[in-house]
């Protein structure tokens, strides 16, 4: 009987003892759970493309210089001078295009229109008598542009064509009764440069300045038949406000 206790506690304890052993085993046994990384979050650019329409507002200036020609039936050998004067006054207008956003390098193309008041005369240097006055009341703009987005703000360059409605009026100095005029709209180039922030993500302000080629054209007056080589330019500085239709969203890499 006491050899039967005996064994009897030995084969407890040995039990015991395997259980024990076998519990670490077991737990090492179990597979670890797995880690999954969040996928990482791609931010996004300003997006600039997409259909923009706006107006602007600003101030211009125009430089004209005056030759007389003589008349279209007797044109002189060599011009002479008249002077330059400066034609200055505000414009109002608006523009609309498209951009087109690769990475941080946006490319567009716009029309622009504006009604115009530049304004300005002088007295002939050559025939005191005249007084010279050239008017811009309107002007074009047909552009491709290409800037560089840092995010929101957008610096760019524009180039193209223009046209420039532009009337030149002759006065006598001493009453400043009209003695002939001339207008026509004018074609030339132009180029220009300006700076856009968008404040929400499809409105935008900006500020720009363009400068309008003109060169020189002979004029043709009326009722007289004098004939003046007027040569031209324009310079103008606007603020813009545009709203935009967004393409598709600019990721940043």
């Amino acid at each position: 009987m006491k050899k039967f206790l005996l064994g009897t506690v030995g084969l407890i304890a040995l039990g015991g003892l395997i259980a024990t052993n076998a519990a670490p085993a077991m737990a090492a046994d179990l597979a670890a759970r797995p880690y999954t990384k969040a996928p990482p979050v791609i931010p996004v650019m300003y997006n600039w493309s997409g259909f923009y329409v706006g107006a602007n507002g600003g101030w211009g200036t125009s430089r004209n210089c005056w030759d007389f020609a003589g008349t279209a039936a007797a044109p002189l050998a060599a011009n002479v001078s008249e002077g330059c004067h400066d034609a200055s006054g505000g414009t109002v207008g608006g523009q609309v295009g498209y951009n087109w956003q690769m990475g941080t390098w946006v490319f567009g193309l716009e029309a622009q229109g504006n009604w115009a008041d530049f304004k300005g005369s002088n007295i002939s240097t050559s025939f005191p008598a005249f007084t010279n006055e050239s008017k811009v009341d309107a002007f074009g703009l047909f552009t491709a542009r290409v800037g560089y987005a840092w995010d929101n703000a957008l610096l760019y360059v524009k180039g193209g064509a223009a046209v420039v409605n532009s009337k030149y009026s002759r006065y006598i100095t001493a009453t400043g009764v009209l003695n002939d005029d001339s207008n026509e709209a004018r074609w030339g180039g132009t180029v220009g440069a300006g700076m856009e922030y968008g404040f929400t993500p499809n409105w935008s302000f900006g500020v720009e300045y363009d400068h309008i080629f003109l060169d020189s054209r002979d004029m043709n007056f009326s009722p007289t038949t004098n004939v003046d080589r007027i040569k031209q330019d324009v310079d103008v500085v606007t603020a813009r406000i545009n709203y935009r239709w967004g393409g598709p969203v600019v990721a940043r890499y």
